[in-house]
């Protein structure tokens, strides 16, 4: 089974962030960068059906040189080889297109990925690849085996769960609990080193998107503390302060 698993490069959620470029670009100094939660359940599930099944797993990411130690550690967690497509992960579009350019030129089993980057939080990328390659695409999975040519998945819906199965080859965009982190130890992160790791210019077009600003959340206010023999106080700060209510 070859199994091609995409992940993002994402800042540390304890980061500090702050923009630059009059509030339309990251200030990526001193930012630390680990893979995207929701693509590390991916992986690790990737590694799982590999160790089962047999065949291959190859790691995918969208971006620029500094995402290289991300995608090294997925290589010490258990992927066989990884692709950088070298361009700036701009948009949901952008992206999906550069995974499905890769995806035509080999013939892969199953597409895994997180639901979304815990970034941008779009939780795009999945059904547009699923549909630039004309393969079920299907999230968020929570749970996955697989029979033969077929996939038996448990995905998460308002108020339960929907057990599906679909046939190979499709798109998933994964969360908690199909799979546990897995850490790199001592003799995968030594063997990552010399995994192959190809580095490929982008294609397709340009940005369909671009950032006016962002804007930073505001500062966290003082803390009022109400006896709790005040209630009617309480309700009167919601309404009047807070506007909760």
């Amino acid at each position: 089974m070859k199994i091609l698993v995409c992940v993002t490069s994402v800042p540390d959620t304890i980061t500090k962030i702050t923009l630059t470029d009059n509030n339309t670009k990251l200030n990526k100094a001193g930012v630390q960068f680990i893979t995207g939660p929701y693509d590390d359940y991916a992986l690790s599930r990737a590694v799982e059906l590999k160790e089962q099944l047999g065949g291959s797993v190859t790691v995918l990411n969208v971006g620029e040189s500094d995402a290289d130690p991300v995608i090294r550690k997925c290589l010490a967690i258990g992927a066989d080889d990884a692709i950088r497509v070298n361009a700036e992960p701009t948009d949901a579009y952008f992206v999906a297109e550069q995974i499905a350019a890769i995806a035509k030129e080999s013939s892969y089993d199953l597409i895994l990925m997180g639901r979304e980057s815990i970034d941008y939080n779009g939780g795009q990328v999945h059904g547009i690849v699923g549909e630039m390659l004309g393969l079920p695409s299907i999230s968020p999975v929570m749970k996955l085996a697989i029979e033969g040519s077929t996939a038996k998945i448990t995905r998460e819906i308002e108020g339960g769960h929907e057990e599906l199965e679909a046939g190979l080859p499709l798109v998933l965009g994964c969360q908690e609990p199909i799979a546990e982190w897995k850490i790199p130890n001592m003799r995968g992160i030594m063997s990552a080193r010399t995994k192959p790791l190809k580095v490929v210019e982008p294609t397709g077009k340009e940005t369909l998107t671009h950032i006016a600003n962002y804007e930073l959340p505001p500062a966290r206010g003082a803390c009022k503390m109400i006896p709790a023999s005040e209630a009617e106080t309480l309700i009167k700060l919601l309404r009047t302060e807070a506007k909760v209510i």
